[in-house]
């Protein structure tokens, strides 16, 4: 940019102007002014009342300082650096700039104001030149560099606006990052709600965790509600699987969270409970414990809502194996076939009471069949097959149908 400032002072320090007409045009700068901030309140709908009171006189007072200090550079054919004045006004137009951003417009209104401000300037400066008798050639360099001198305060406000939403998207981008981080961790509601504001993350009903490969975020997040959070990295509790990312997926209750495993289905997800945004980590925790679970079917994601018995007795896989062990000791000297076919029948007399049809249908044999295992069965654990305590120690030894994965 400085290269082009420089040009368009060494331009305008060739104008022929002579002391009267400068005071003439210098004495119109206020009254141009106006002229040009009414014109852009009227014409650009997104100025429409945003350049009253206290915005307005700031504003007025930028555009008669941009053509103060264009006709400060017309002066300049004296000796004095015609650079100064140009770059004042462009470090102005880049804070305008950076202002627009920070008030959440975009550069659309401001270009528009500067094309406007531009042809009112040119129509009321030119105006002054003329009745002083400038001569046509003159007044056509006079053109040509008030519009380049626009195009340079336009670019510098550009450039200031662009900057800006750089540096407050890193600088939220940052804030959700902390604020994940706290979310995960648990953090104090007090710490979450000071987070939240700061990030300026509008806090949803519920979050729900979800576990996913890294290569698979992108495509599952764009269908998400943006209030969607993202951890990446290394992950609390995980491990070294950097390949491993989190998501906080708010309000997926009822047909949003059947929605969800739909998005999810063959992304080897694992999802958490639905739980209150501050309590999200109750819903990390749990899909971080279920990583290990297998799947029901190919492809689909892990549900931990459906598969609590797995979660609550793999808890404490130690305690779970001892309690197998002492449950099923009677089997213990069985052959390894024999004794999961046994296993199988008396898990699905377990679970239906003992009606001998409905464990034929479950294991897809004849009813005298399990009548013999049933036999077989009573022969190795007599009475503590009617004994409620033991009874409720085999339905948990037995309760997850893979269940000797754990010895």
């Amino acid at each position: 940019m400085e290269d082009s400032e420089h040009g368009v002072a060494r331009e305008v320090a060739l104008l022929d102007l002579d002391a009267v007409t400068m005071e003439l045009l210098g004495a119109a700068v206020t009254a141009v002014a106006d002229e040009a901030v009414d014109s852009i309140i009227r014409e650009v709908p997104g100025y429409t009342g945003a350049l009253s009171g206290r915005m307005g006189q700031v504003i007025r007072g930028a555009v008669q300082l941009a053509l103060g200090n264009f006709l400060k550079v017309a002066r300049s054919a004296d000796g004095s650096d015609p650079s100064t004045p140009i770059a004042q006004s462009t470090a102005a137009a880049y804070d305008l700039g950076r202002g627009e951003a920070r008030s959440g417009r975009s550069m659309n209104a401001l270009l528009a104001a500067y094309r406007i401000g531009a042809r009112v300037c040119w129509r009321g400066l030119s105006d002054v030149a003329v009745a002083a008798d400038v001569s046509a050639a003159t007044l056509g360099r006079f053109a040509e560099l008030v519009f380049a001198y626009i195009d340079e305060l336009s670019a510098a406000s550009v450039a200031g606006h662009g900057d800006e939403l750089a540096t407050t998207g890193r600088a939220r981008e940052r804030y959700l990052r902390e604020l994940t981080d706290l979310l995960v961790a648990g953090s104090e509601q007090r710490v979450l709600f000071a987070a939240a504001e700061r990030a300026g993350w509008i806090p949803p009903g519920t979050l729900t965790a979800v576990l996913l490969p890294e290569g698979q975020v992108s495509a599952v997040l764009r269908h998400l509600d943006p209030r969607a959070l993202r951890l990446s990295g290394d992950l609390p509790g995980v491990g070294g699987d950097a390949d491993l990312a989190a998501l906080l997926v708010p309000d997926t209750h009822g047909v949003d969270r059947v929605r969800l495993m739909q998005l999810l289905s063959r992304r080897g997800a694992t999802v958490g409970p639905e739980r209150p945004w501050p309590e999200v980590a109750v819903s990390y925790d749990r899909a971080r414990n279920a990583r290990g679970l297998p799947r029901t079917s190919d492809g689909e994601p892990v549900d931990t809502d459906g598969r609590l018995v797995e979660l609550v007795l793999g808890a404490d896989h130690q305690a779970y194996r001892d309690l197998r062990t002492a449950a099923l000791a009677p089997l213990a000297d069985l052959k390894p076939q024999v004794r999961r076919r046994l296993e199988e029948t008396l898990r699905s007399w377990l679970l239906h009471h003992g009606r001998r049809q409905m464990v034929a249908d479950d294991l897809f044999v004849h009813a005298q069949t399990v009548r013999y295992r049933m036999g077989q069965l009573r022969e190795l654990f007599g009475d503590l097959l009617d004994d409620p305590q033991s009874v409720l120690l085999l339905t948990l030894a037995l309760a997850v149908a893979d269940g000797t994965r754990h010895d």
